[in-house]
């Protein structure tokens, strides 16, 4: 990755990175595409950090209004810059189906999202599609003036006084989660340093967090790179391309490597491939 910076904007050329294909893939749900003279451009939120993110051409891509300390300090972490895709995905080539994904989808990149705005983000998506989930998160950071709560927040609210999210029977494991975080009872930190499958049970202690969801925390909140969220696309792959198991070698980083399964299998399912 390579940057500079043009006023009060930063350039940076990054060729293993697609707006849409990244921004959009269901990982992180506080992006929206908003209209522009660029091949696209989205605004979205990390944590209560706002930004306007262009694509000028395949590569290169400007972050608006945006300091080289802010650039360096927050950004350059939650894109995963620092990490080589280029050799991830050449790694990942040595299997044939996984070579098809990358090849499919090059420009995927794991988001390092905030834990706690994860946990609560894949609470709200059980059962559910990317539409409403991103519409009762945006009700729930309009009734806190534009922010993400924190959880001490959270934990003073009820059932009742969460109707306005419309989120059906989730509200109740939102709540425990706040409670459980608010009161120290759980700590996103210390789980993130647990070893996998410990810090998968502790997880799992939340109400309303079974393996998927803790599968997707572990993976986008605390950048458990061997976390592998399956849903029922990747059940697909699974049974269709590994019915052996999945290859040994790439299960370090099996949770990115699940990221490209995931976009190929979805997407030449709907055209019928």
């Amino acid at each position: 990755m390579d940057y500079r910076v043009q006023g009060r904007d930063i350039i940076v050329h990054e060729p293993d990175l697609d707006l849409d294909e990244t921004l959009d893939c269901g990982q992180a749900f506080r992006w929206k595409k908003i209209p522009s003279d660029y091949e696209c451009t989205y605004e979205g939120f990390f944590i209560n950090d706002k930004l306007m993110i262009s694509q000028e051409s395949k590569g290169n891509f400007i972050f608006h209004d945006t300091s080289e300390n802010d650039f360096v300090s927050k950004w350059i972490r939650y894109f995963d810059f620092e990490t080589d895709y280029s050799e991830l995905k050449r790694c990942f080539s040595e299997d044939e189906t996984l070579s098809k994904a990358c090849e499919f989808a090059q420009g995927i990149r794991l988001l390092r999202q905030d834990s706690w705005e994860c946990l609560i983000s894949f609470i709200i998506s059980q059962n559910n599609n990317i539409p409403r989930i991103k519409g009762i998160i945006d009700r729930l950071c309009e009734h806190y003036h534009g922010k993400f709560p924190e959880p001490k927040q959270l934990s003073c609210e009820t059932e009742d006084s969460l109707s306005y999210l419309r989120s059906g029977f989730r509200a109740k494991y939102i709540l425990d989660a706040a409670s459980r975080t608010a009161n120290s009872e759980i700590s996103l930190d210390k789980i993130a340093a647990l070893p996998i499958d410990e810090a998968r049970t502790a997880l799992k202690q939340i109400k309303g967090v079974g393996p998927k969801v803790a599968e997707c925390v572990l993976l986008f909140g605390m950048y458990r790179t061997e976390a592998f969220p399956v849903d029922v696309w990747i059940k697909r792959v699974l049974a269709q391309y590994y019915p052996n198991g999945f290859p040994e070698f790439a299960r370090e980083k099996g949770g990115i490597a699940q990221q490209y399964l995931f976009h190929y299998i979805r997407n030449i399912a709907k055209q019928g491939e």
